[in-house]
């Protein structure tokens, strides 16, 4: 007998169980679909759940406040009444006998005159409230200002008034220092009078620094400052309780050729004025400042390093332009001459042409047209005062 396999079963064995695998694995996936139908179906009912949940919370929330809202108004109605009946139990009872006793019991006077009377205790019941009004402002300017450590008043061109907010020199040195600043500076102004301007007190129309420094003191008319943020200040400000006046000008007066002095190194003298010179303007401010504030610090900064231009070509720096009265440098060191005559009253010195760090190799971080400074050289000027001005400050420190 032949035990061998016949080979002619063999496919036909295989198709069956690829039929058997395949009915399985149908099987598994309908299993699979119905769990995940089921699972479906479970997260909806809790979902469904929690929002009625969620929405009878709502209702019952609505009701309550609807609730107290009634109480409210209900409270509200009763206090109106109440307020309203004591009021016209005072109306009749306090007001009227004093307008009966004004016109019959006082003899010898007419009705206009008792109701002058009564106009004038009016007034005179009024004096005690406007009192009351006028204290607590004054309580109120008081509190505004104990918040600060020192009031600093900037006197400048452009370099502090061209940017007075978030990286403006003067808001900087405001945070910086904790103080109250009044920022007087006007873009264009120099130190001294220029060409025609006089220095007649009664005919004064310049805005250049002694200008301002005569409207402060009260020399001249401050109204010639009305149409700029100087003239504000002016009015609001109590310059007696200044702790540092701060003087930035120089670049100005360069470039309009002012004369830094009227003298000459060979001992002879220009036929300007004092007040038409640069180192003139700043000697006579200084002075000024001093007798009217004699408690008050000045600080005097010097020109910074410049580069300048005639349109895209460049024609000079500070150390090599000039146009007749010397370089910016030298008008740096005439504001320290200034300084050097005062170091012992008071006067302090940023000589910004030389410890600024502006120079030739930062002209490109520090510049942005050569002249103006960049929000990065702003950082760094005000940081450099800042130190000045804390460590003359508070010394002890």
């Amino acid at each position: 007998m032949d035990y061998r396999m016949n080979t002619t079963d063999r496919p036909e064995r295989g198709d069956k169980n690829r039929r058997r695998r395949n009915r399985y694995y149908g099987k598994v996936i309908l299993l699979c679909i119905m769990i995940g139908f089921c699972v479906l179906a479970l997260i909806e009912i809790i979902y469904g759940q929690e929002k009625l949940r969620l929405e009878q919370e709502r209702i019952a929330l609505e009701e309550q406040n609807a609730k107290t809202l009634e109480a409210l108004e209900k409270e509200q109605e009763d206090g109106h009444s109440v307020n309203t009946a004591q009021a016209g139990t005072e109306d009749t009872s306090v007001t009227q006998p004093e307008i009966t006793n004004l016109t019959a019991v006082d003899t010898g006077k007419t009705n206009e005159a008792a109701a002058s009377e009564g106009t004038d205790e009016s007034s005179t019941a009024a004096q005690p409230e406007a009192a009351g009004n006028d204290q607590a402002a004054a309580d109120a300017a008081q509190e505004e200002e104990d918040k600060y450590d020192m009031q600093i008043v900037f006197m400048g061109d452009s370099i502090l008034d061209s940017t007075r907010e978030y990286d403006g020199i003067a808001y900087l040195i405001s945070k910086s220092c904790n103080a109250k600043v009044y920022n007087m500076s006007m873009g264009g102004t120099t130190a001294a009078l220029g060409d025609g301007e006089t220095g007649d007190y009664a005919n004064w129309d310049s805005r250049c620094l002694l200008g301002v420094v005569n409207a402060i003191v009260g020399y001249i008319d401050p109204g010639i400052f009305d149409d700029y943020k100087a003239g504000a200040i002016l009015k609001e400000c109590d310059f007696s309780k200044t702790d540092y006046f701060v003087i930035e000008y120089g670049i100005n007066d360069f470039l309009s050729q002012i004369p830094t002095s009227r003298y000459l190194a060979d001992g002879e003298t220009r036929e300007e004025n004092e007040e038409h010179t640069y180192g003139g303007a700043l000697e006579q401010a200084v002075s000024k400042l001093q007798d009217n504030f004699p408690d008050a610090k000045i600080l005097l900064i010097a020109p910074h390093y410049c580069q300048f231009f005639s349109g895209e070509t460049f024609i000079g720096d500070g150390y090599s332009l000039d146009y007749g009265y010397g370089t910016l440098v030298e008008y740096a060191r005439a504001c320290g001459y200034v300084y050097d005559q005062h170091r012992d009253e008071n006067v302090m010195l940023y000589n910004a042409f030389e410890v600024s760090g502006i120079d030739a190799y930062t002209a490109d971080d520090y510049l942005e047209d050569g002249v103006h400074l960049t929000s990065q050289g702003r950082r760094k000027y005000a940081e450099d005062l800042s130190r000045k001005i804390l460590k003359d400050f508070y010394p002890e420190e």
